[in-house]
């Protein structure tokens, strides 16, 4: 019975490693193309595990089947926080490359300076960190979910606005931060849905019709966000904002740019929508994996624009390395938790 979920999880390790391999002689040679997607890809993983705590937060707040059912997966997107070390590693060696306001002096200094920005990143860790931990342990959510969930909910937010908006100083968007967290949610519950019914942990239609509309919610609650920001810049037509929009919307990522909103949000709604299609668990496998590949893009266009070129053989590098070892560290949790099941089941 561990012989396959074993041999799953030395494979992931394997890309990752050889993936890694990748980006350790980009950072030898041409270290200044390995940041940006480097960046990109920290930026779409993390929203796995801190999206997981969330909705493991929000469950203990509210109840229902839907926590219940998908408790192994989001714990499973949880025990992917460890990627943070190596992540940050790389970020801080490329802070000077990726953030310009490091070096200008611009008329945010009071918050875009490295000693703030250095305790900022510490108090993230030390939040996210304890946060897992409870989640993890699992005793007592509904007691520590109300502060759990603001803490989570502002420290995402800034994290957000230091990873990517800061990317270029001169853009501000009041939304940021709060789009940055429903991508999360979105993310965190489709890679649940998907873990979970893959391992056949959502058996009954009516538990797939929960989780289809759950998807759909947060689909559309991210596509309204994501589209009023756009909206408003554009009403507003300052030039530095609309310079923000105009490199990710000419050439080549503007076609990525119509990718996004149709495969991102037009077709998800498309599919999860109809009440017929909510019960069919190939559609709503589909439509999860649609939104994990398009969340990955999207964070893909949120950075690399900022960059002169863009080495694609990395690009794919620091993707696999958080895919594989993500997908292994998760794979060990899931194992885990179904073993420990199990062993109460014999005792019981």
């Amino acid at each position: 019975m561990r012989g396959p979920p074993a041999r799953t999880e030395g494979v992931a390790w394997g890309v990752a490693g050889l993936a890694g391999l990748g980006v350790l002689a980009g950072l030898a040679w041409m270290p200044h193309a390995v940041y940006g997607p480097w960046l990109a890809a920290c930026a779409a993983w993390l929203g796995w595990p801190l999206g997981s705590m969330a909705l493991i937060l929000a469950h203990a707040l509210t109840g229902g089947r839907w926590g219940d059912t998908l408790r192994p997966a989001l714990r499973a997107g949880v025990a992917t926080l460890p990627l943070g070390l190596p992540a940050l590693a790389v970020l801080l060696a490329g802070a000077g490359d990726l953030y310009p306001w490091l070096h200008a002096h611009g008329a945010n200094r009071f918050y875009l300076n490295a000693p703030f920005a250095l305790l900022r990143v510490a108090l993230y860790a030390l939040v996210w960190g304890t946060l897992g931990v409870l989640c993890l342990r699992g005793r007592g959510l509904a007691r520590i979910a109300p502060a759990g969930l603001i803490l989570l909910g502002l420290t995402f937010s800034f994290a957000a606005i230091d990873l990517t908006e800061s990317l270029d100083p001169r853009f501000s968007s009041s939304a940021y931060g709060l789009i940055a967290s429903a991508r999360a949610g979105l993310l965190a519950l489709a890679l649940a849905m998907l873990l979970a019914m893959l391992a056949g942990g959502v058996a009954d239609r009516e538990g797939v019709r929960d989780l289809a509309r759950l998807l759909l919610g947060l689909t559309v609650l991210w596509a309204y966000l994501d589209f009023m920001q756009f909206l408003i810049v554009w009403q507003s037509n300052l030039p530095v904002e609309a310079a923000w929009y105009g490199r990710r919307l000419h050439g080549g990522w503007g076609v990525i740019a119509v990718g996004i909103a149709l495969l991102h949000f037009v077709l998800p709604f498309v599919l999860l929508m109809p009440a017929p299609l909510q019960v069919r668990r190939p559609v709503i496998v589909g439509a999860a994996t649609l939104l994990v590949v398009m969340e990955t893009v999207r964070n893909l266009w949120l950075v690399l624009p900022q960059r002169a070129s863009v080495s694609v053989p990395l690009t794919l590098a620091s993707l696999l390395v958080f895919a594989g070892a993500g997908a292994a560290l998760g794979l060990r949790s899931m194992l885990r938790e179904g073993a420990a099941t199990g062993m109460g089941g014999a005792h019981g």
